[in-house]
């Protein structure tokens, strides 16, 4: 491999920053391309690296969870982003959540200062691979259009699209107290980190048909694309059969058990900031107008007066077709110098994007270091995600994928229980990453 152990990194998102951050402390000098502030998609709106836009929630932090599992390995190779996302933590229950506006600051802080890093504030249109220099495509899903047209050149076949849609978020102090009630799912009324916004059965049918008839926002050029199961937004949802919103995101089990009357439903409201002066909506991507927003959402009894600081917006998310172009270390077959990292590779959420930085930047080590044949197994969370976007046979009617255990090894695991099964996977995986720390440190 000849290389001058320059890194070129497009997009400062999740995934660019994670990757930047781990070459950088092994000795690599990364020049990290952003095109903020002088250009923004359309769904970012501040300055700063990683920032997040859609839900504040890394899922589930219990290590016998899919979602606990790639944190827990992510966080034993020193993942920066995890590392961030524990200082800036807000009750969520069993999900570690984020007070977003103090992470993507506390990110851009630690990006910004580290020598090894040089973040030049421009916009990449094409990728010039070389044979001195490496190139990490991580634009994500909302890669710039001249960008997308010289990587659909690249590759030889148009990117694949889908939308994706972002919950509203509404002040703590214009809700209805005496229409909610504070508790996690399966835990005591009084205490928890959720707000709990009860309806019953009249609500919840008036709500459901002012949600299915009202006015979305007319998608106009991508009115062919595909909207993605992972992100699907709450009107789309809901016409899919009166009782869906009440077994998704409205279901009210394990909920308001001691209330006097049992919820028909529930709308559960996640904590926004560390100071709890905001609430999101749980499960309530949409494309509604901002009018009809405000105007459909209240009838929630809870929230008949809140304070809209954000409405939900769609957008269109680039993906690419990986099974088709990218090996296991999410790096292209046909040009070994550029490798792809984030949503536009195929992994779906916050941490499945950082993860695939971190397995992008610990490949480029690796190989560095002479083991050109390194790869995650399946039998790790990272190196499972990694097998199913590198697949040929999942090349036709590809989708993204997020972090679960049907795809990760587990057959040598002889274990009925499921926790006892799950902790066992966590265990081998464990033992994984111990040896992979250890290499790194050679």
């Amino acid at each position: 491999m000849k290389t001058n152990k320059i890194v070129n990194i497009v997009g400062g998102g999740l995934a660019g920053s994670e990757c930047a951050y781990f070459l950088a402390h092994h000795g690599f000098h990364v020049n990290l391309y952003e095109m903020k502030p002088s250009k923004f998609s359309p769904a970012h709106t501040k300055s700063t690296l990683a920032e997040i836009v859609c839900s504040n929630s890394f899922k589930n932090d219990d290590v016998t969870t899919s979602s606990g599992l790639l944190k827990a390995e992510m966080r034993a190779l020193g993942s920066l982003v995890l590392q961030i996302a524990d200082k800036c933590r807000v009750g969520a229950g069993n999900a570690l959540a984020v007070d977003r506006e103090k992470f993507t600051e506390m990110v851009d802080e630690e990006i910004r200062k580290c020598k090894n890093i040089k973040v030049i504030e421009e916009e990449i249109i094409q990728i010039n691979p070389n044979d001195e220099e490496i190139w990490v495509v991580a634009t994500g899903p909302l890669t710039s259009d001249d960008l997308s047209k010289n990587l659909a050149q690249m590759l030889g076949e148009e990117s694949l699209f889908y939308f994706d849609a972002s919950a509203p978020i509404v002040t703590r102090d214009s809700l209805d107290d005496k229409k909610l009630f504070i508790e996690d799912r399966y835990g005591e009324i009084g205490k928890g980190d959720y707000i709990n916004c009860p309806l019953n059965q009249e609500e919840y049918e008036k709500f459901y048909e002012e949600l299915i008839n009202a006015q979305t926002i007319e998608l106009k050029d991508f009115e062919n694309d595909l909207v993605f199961e992972g992100c699907m937004p709450i009107e789309v949802m809901a016409k899919r059969g009166k009782d869906t919103l009440r077994y998704g995101p409205l279901k009210p089990v394990g909920l308001g058990k001691d209330l006097p009357e049992r919820p028909y439903a529930v709308v559960q409201l996640r904590k926004e900031n560390i100071e709890e002066l905001a609430y999101n909506m749980v499960g309530f991507q949409t494309n509604l107008t901002f009018s009809e927003q405000k105007r459909v959402f209240s009838i929630i009894p809870a929230l008949k007066d809140a304070d809209f600081l954000k409405y939900g917006v769609m957008h269109r998310n680039t993906y690419i077709n990986s099974p088709k172009h990218l090996n296991r270390n999410f790096r292209m077959r046909e040009n070994e110098n550029v490798y792809f990292a984030g949503q536009i590779s195929g992994v779906e959420g916050y941490m499945e994007s950082t993860a695939s930085g971190l397995c992008v930047a610990i490949s480029i080590v690796m190989r560095y270091n002479g083991n050109e044949n390194f790869a995650f197994s399946n039998k790790t969370m990272i190196g499972a995600l990694a097998e199913y976007i590198s697949n040929p046979a999942n090349k036709i009617n590809f989708q993204p994928m997020s972090s679960n255990y049907g795809i990760v090894n587990s057959v040598a695991i002889k274990i009925r229980d499921k926790k006892e099964k799950r902790q066992e996977i966590y265990n081998q995986s464990m033992l994984e990453i111990e040896q992979i720390r250890r290499d790194l440190c050679q």
